[in-house]
Parts: structure tokens; C-alpha cells; sequence
């Protein structure tokens, strides 16, 4: 009865667009079993609570798991401003979803005003920090800002602009340290008009 129970609490969870919460016992188990997998001994001193710290740690890495980053734009003003805003040099780290090793860097975001509706500066920070912790792809994380900024403000455009190192690619593999990747996305005019989204690109990329 117990089970049934849990199984429709998580399914009532899911309708709603809740995400599940994290299992700390299950990482804990988790990372207990992938330790001894690799021939090493969990009840070592040095290993005795590496599962609890492990889990602690992915606890915090992916907490976004439980957010929507629109949610996070809890500020909305009018203020009669139209002209374009532009936040730079946000930093952030999130989780590859492939191998499950971090990716970091930066984030670059600028909106177009429609009928004055602003947001607070740090509202847009707090977004890329939602988005970024879980596991990510860096494409679906600089959709998922332009999304979230899209549906708080409902702006004239949105430009997102997201540079990032993969340690995917920097500890393994093809092993290329300081290589970035750059992801970019654009609505409204800035997907509309190629002049505009040149120009926001250029404001961007100054300095």
C-alpha cells in the first residue's frame, strides 16, 4: 500500500511539472557501489564518507532539479524603459549530462523592453544559476534563458549568448584544454532581423 502510495504522489508530482526531489540515500548507495566497482574500499579512512560528501556536493551541483527558471524573475517593473538591456559575464557551472563531469563560464544576456516591463538585474543571474544546476546540454541551457526571459516579460527580443569550458573535453577524450564553446539564441526581433541580431552580437562581444 506504502509503495502505491509513493507511486502516486510522484505521479501527481509529474503532472504538475514538479521535478522528483533527490534521493540523498540513493546517491550515498550510488556512489558506495560505483567505488567498489572501480576495486576500491568504501570503509577505507580516507573513503569512509566520500558517498555522504558525493551526494551533499550533487545535492547542491543540481538543486535547479526542483526550479523553473522563469520562476525567478519575481520582479517585474514599469519603468518606461524600451531601450536595450544588456547583463554580461554572468558566471555559472552546470553538469554535462553525457558524463556527468562539470562544464563552466559564462553567460550573456540582453532584452529588448516591451511597454517598459523591466526585471531586476539580478533576477537574470539567478535564472542562468536555475538553469545551469542540472544535468545540461550547454544548447538546451541557452534556450532555456531566453524561454524563461521570454515568458516573465514578454520583451520585444531576447539574445542569449552562453561560452563555456567542457571537461569532457579538457580530462578525457580529446583532451584540449582552454577550448570553448559558444552557443547562442535569439528571439523576437533578434531572431527576425539579422541587422539587430548583429548589432546586439557585436554590443556583446565589445570589451
Amino acid at each position: 500500500m506504502l509503495s502505491h502510495i509513493n507511486s502516486s504522489n510522484k505521479i501527481n508530482q509529474l503532472k504538475r511539472g514538479k521535478p522528483l526531489p533527490i534521493n540523498q540515500k540513493k546517491a550515498e548507495a550510488a556512489i558506495y557501489q560505483l567505488l567498489e566497482a572501480i576495486g576500491e574500499d568504501p570503509n577505507r579512512e580516507g573513503l569512509r564518507d566520500t558517498p555522504k560528501r558525493v551526494a551533499k556536493m550533487y545535492l547542491e551541483m543540481l538543486s535547479g532539479l526542483e526550479k523553473d527558471a522563469k520562476d525567478e524573475f519575481t520582479a517585474v517593473f514599469t519603468e518606461h524603459h524600451d531601450d536595450l538591456v544588456i547583463v554580461k559575464d554572468i558566471s555559472f557551472y552546470s553538469m554535462c549530462e553525457h558524463h556527468l563531469v562539470p562544464f563552466y563560464g559564462k553567460a550573456h544576456i540582453a532584452y529588448l523592453p516591451s511597454d517598459g516591463r523591466v526585471t531586476g538585474l539580478s533576477k537574470l543571474a539567478r535564472a542562468v544559476e536555475v538553469a545551469s544546476k542540472r544535468p545540461q546540454l550547454q544548447e538546451r541551457l541557452t534556450a532555456q534563458i531566453a524561454n524563461a526571459l521570454v515568458d516573465a516579460l514578454q520583451p520585444k527580443g531576447v539574445f542569449v549568448m552562453v561560452e563555456a569550458e567542457h571537461m569532457c573535453m579538457t580530462m578525457r577524450g580529446v583532451k584540449k584544454p582552454g577550448s570553448k564553446t559558444i552557443t547562442t539564441t535569439a528571439r523576437g526581433i533578434y531572431k527576425d532581423s539579422r541587422d539587430d541580431r548583429r548589432e546586439v552580437m557585436q554590443l556583446i562581444m565589445e570589451g
